[in-house]
């Protein structure tokens, strides 16, 4: 333990002499309130240390005191259905202690209960020799996720004793006749944020996250264990984007960061994800979610340390076998609190006044994404999804933190203003988005639903696309212009957006539809334009169609609202658009000999 006192304080940055036995990423107790803190830069025996609580009357002479630890995630059963501030404190304990709606400064508090009592039950008997990874127990730490209780890292050994029954996190559990003699273990572990956990293997995503959102899964899906990003401008939607896919996503658990947004939009998700039903479990959202607060009225260098507490907790169940999703909203905030560190340590800016490691740093948080094999004999797999809102000022996409991001995410989602302001949500334009998984992905849900799902998605984009070209030409010579087959494009691209596309997330029925319904609501679509062209080949005109199918088309319009247990009525709706389109051939006087 080193201390030294403080020399200068710039904002979070407070500088330290007498600091000679610190180390880079140590933590500190900064001043006489004891600040939290750590070490970023060492110039001699002087430490610039960023501190994550507000540094206002502290001033030059203040006593500085490592820890010699790193900034660390408490990892062990208490963690589900909590909010933690961005280095990990409990909210709702932190207001208890200090009988107060704001983060008091200076109050060291526990991330975990030490006084809660959790059933554990021992997977291993005595004599079995255990590696790193391995599963000595576990802890049904809510009605969905039970809590494996794993062999700490670097550790192996045989077991000499292992007790089931009531235990607090510090009780010890098991001991382990290791190399270095007999050694105690309890249920707690700590992992420096800052560090990827190891993994034994890292695996090719190859199975789609199924988020409930039709653009998404249908257009532009994401893997288990991919990475995406989630660009616009303010009020295009990325936080409801995000929340959409934290309700509905298919994974075990949902670690949900709220990095440097507003507050209300934290209490948004208090309100509403208690009173969510997870539709594959059946209970409470909140059973599988973990959420971290640092919204923009918190300190600006916790927002740096929250998306590393949020992606190292996450890694921590993935390692249990769990596959887990990380909504970072919004890395942009994030980045911003890495520029104003970096200007206060009078670092060379790179572009737009971000450092210049900007890149490499966005980079180390997505490559922690991923599907792996975890460490241990069982050879469990496991995977990470990592979503990031990206907040560009004016929705310029082409600045450094889009960028960056893009360069290592494979899937984006890039929200469209213009799409907001005619209220179509979720905005995503489908002209400018793209996965690089969609291809591997179709094939996996053509197979698992026995039809031609690539076939139909590569119809559907290349009608929207097609759209966009006829719009041009509509602008500027007006529709009439169009060939009859053109104009069925246009009425059928416009049932895809409006139909299909957009997606109410506050309406029970419409704010999740599983792959399933999403086939059948387009199938269907698809099947209205082959039906059309049939019927205009044997005479009808376009317009006797659209006035003939006013009903019909009605009712694919209101599909969106047919319940998941009833997706059988889309064979009958096909049916009768069939049936229809035939009788206004009928009627027209045109028959199969015509």
């Amino acid at each position: 333990m080193n201390k030294g006192r403080i020399v200068s304080v710039s904002g979070p940055l407070v500088t330290a002499d007498g600091m000679e036995e610190a180390n880079i990423q140590d933590i500190c107790k900064v001043g006489k309130l004891g600040l939290i803190g750590e070490v970023i830069e060492m110039r001699n025996d002087v430490a610039s240390i960023q501190v994550y609580e507000e540094t206002s009357m502290i001033g030059p002479g203040e006593p500085v005191e490592t820890t010699g630890e790193a900034l660390s995630v408490e990892l062990a059963p208490g963690m589900i259905s909590q909010m933690f501030d961005g280095i990990q404190r409990p909210l709702d304990k932190f207001m208890e202690k200090t009988d107060s709606n704001y983060l008091v400064r200076g109050v060291s508090i526990k991330a975990l209960s030490r006084t809660d009592k959790w059933d554990f039950t021992a997977t291993v008997e005595v004599g079995t020799r255990v590696i790193a990874g391995d599963i000595v127990g576990t802890v049904p730490e809510t009605k969905v996720i039970v809590h494996k209780v794993m062999v700490p890292y670097g550790v192996e050994g045989t077991i000499t004793s292992i007790k089931s029954g009531s235990f607090d996190i510090t009780d010890t559990i098991y001991t382990l006749d290791t190399e270095d003699g007999s050694k105690e273990f309890t249920m707690l572990q700590k992992w420096p944020v800052r560090q990827g956990r190891p993994t034994a293997k890292k695996l090719n995503p190859d199975a789609p996250m199924i988020t409930g959102q039709r653009v998404i899964d249908t257009l532009f899906p994401v893997a288990k264990g991919g990475a995406a990003a989630v660009p616009g401008p303010f009020g295009a939607g990325k936080t409801v984007v995000q929340h959409q896919i934290a309700k509905w996503a298919d994974v075990d658990l949902v670690v949900y960061v709220g990095c440097g947004e507003r507050g209300n939009e934290m209490t948004d998700v208090i309100n509403e994800f208690p009173e969510l039903i997870d539709p594959s479990t059946g209970e409470s959202i909140m059973e599988r979610t973990i959420l971290i607060a640092n919204t923009s009225n918190m300190p600006v260098a916790a927002r740096e340390a929250s998306i590393y507490t949020g992606i190292t907790i996450a890694e921590y169940f993935r390692d249990m076998g769990y596959s887990v999703a990380i909504m970072a909203d919004s890395t942009s905030r994030w980045a911003e609190a890495l520029r104003e560190m970096s200007g206060r340590l009078e670092e060379m800016p790179g572009d737009e006044g971000y450092p210049a490691y900007l890149g490499s740093r966005i980079a180390e948080f997505y490559e922690r994404a991923g599907k792996i094999i975890a460490l241990g004999t069982e050879g469990r797999e496991g995977s990470i999804t990592a979503i990031g809102a990206v907040s560009p000022p004016g929705g310029d996409t082409s600045e450094p933190v889009t960028q960056n991001t893009l360069r290592v995410a494979k899937v984006f989602w890039s929200l469209d203003n213009l799409l907001a302001q005619k209220r179509h949500f979720p905005s995503i334009n489908w002209l400018s988005s793209y996965s690089l998984y969609s291809a591997e992905l179709g094939t996996f849900i053509g197979n698992k639903l026995e039809k031609n799902w690539t076939v139909m998605v590569r119809r559907t984009m290349t009608l929207l696309q097609d759209e966009s070209e006829l719009q041009e030409i509509v602008r500027l010579v007006g529709v009439e212009s169009l060939s009859e087959t053109d104009r069925l494009k246009l009425e059928v691209s416009k049932m895809i957006r409006e139909d299909f596309l957009q997606q109410n997330a506050f309406d029970d029925v419409d704010s999740y539809t599983s792959i399933e319904k999403q086939y059948g609501m387009l199938s269907t679509i698809l099947d209205f334009q082959d039906e059309a062209l049939a019927g205009m080949k044997l005479g009808s005109y376009f317009n006797e169609i659209i006035e003939g199918t006013v009903a019909v088309r009605e009712r694919i319009a209101r599909s969106k609202y047919i319940p998941e247990e009833r997706i059988s009525e889309f064979d009958q709706l096909k049916e009768d658009i069939k049936n229809t389109i035939h009788q206004i051939v009928e009627e027209g006087g045109m028959d199969s000999d015509a």
